[in-house]
């Protein structure tokens, strides 16, 4: 199997992370999202001899767009750049590939701060291999791949997935679902819902990353294995006393987010199974 043209290899990239465009005069047209108040129009993307052509009528290059979706020079080609010690910037290489050639990108997921500037990244390949990564300009890639120093020291911060987005639902008083991955929330924001998640996976949520969640309303899909359940009440933990309400939903078809929705499920559906901290209009007054 030939691997995708780079075109519609950015089309499903844009696809989910929720971005929607628009066909008009043979390009697909996207908002910049590297500027605030982007026009659904800003980025225009076609079809090239070699690749993806892309205009952003904000940007006096590609440069803003590219760090906004998580991609490089190197992913705009339909031919992976030959891989040299001397790659320039960052193609679809993933440290995995070191021990097997046969593994193979098929996910990126960019984690921003409140600026939309990128704090690090997280890659899945087809093996279901996850690699995180931090931005690095003195090197080829621009990245390393790892966010520790050589003694185990974090060096960049911790923030939850989707951030930007976070934020805007506080200030719309919108709800934000909690999943256990990338993926999960994805399908959440799919469907027209405010999600995040912590990298990583079950049990790596921090107090840290609920900070951000003061005084919003919250729903946690809880995986439908111990872990997922374990996890969950991890999330509740950090939330006490600083979400104003949080209850914890779970698929009513298959373990998480994505296989309830696969299953032609509403999220009107998922299943609550707990309710830790109810919303203070849901309180019953009695005489």
């Amino acid at each position: 199997m030939t691997e995708p043209l780079a075109y519609n290899r950015l089309a499903d990239h844009l696809a989910g992370m929720g971005v929607r465009g628009r066909y008009q005069g043979g390009a697909l047209r996207v908002p910049g999202l590297c500027h605030d108040g982007d026009a659904p129009g800003t980025v225009a993307i076609s079809r090239g001899s070699t690749g993806v052509v892309i205009h952003c009528h904000k940007c006096n290059d590609n440069s803003g767009f590219l760090e906004a979706i998580g991609w490089t020079t190197a992913d705009l080609f339909d031919e992976p750049l030959e891989r040299t010690r001397d790659r320039p910037m960052d193609d679809q290489w993933i440290p995995c590939q070191t021990r097997d050639k046969a593994h193979r990108r098929v996910a990126q997921y960019v984690y921003r701060d409140e600026n939309k500037l990128t704090v690090h990244g997280v890659t899945r390949c087809d093996h279901k291999c996850f690699a995180q990564w931090r931005p690095e300009p003195s090197t080829k890639s621009g990245r390393r791949w790892s966010l520790n120093d050589g003694d185990g020291k974090r060096l960049v911060r911790v923030v939850p997935y989707r951030l930007p987005q976070i934020l805007e639902a506080r200030e719309t008083d919108r709800v934000v679902w909690i999943a256990e991955g990338e993926k999960d929330v994805h399908a959440l924001v799919d469907h027209g819902l405010v999600a995040t998640c912590n990298a990583g996976g079950a049990g790596k949520w921090t107090a840290e990353h609920a900070q951000f969640l003061e005084g919003m309303d919250i729903t946690i899909v809880a995986d439908r294995d111990e872990p997922g359940q374990r996890h969950a009440k991890e999330v509740v933990d950090t939330l006490r006393n600083l979400a104003r309400s949080v209850y914890v939903v779970q698929a009513l078809t298959g373990k998480d987010a994505a296989d309830h929705f696969e299953a032609g499920h509403k999220d009107s559906q998922f299943v609550q199974v707990w309710a830790p901290i109810p919303h203070p209009g849901d309180a019953v007054v009695t005489a």
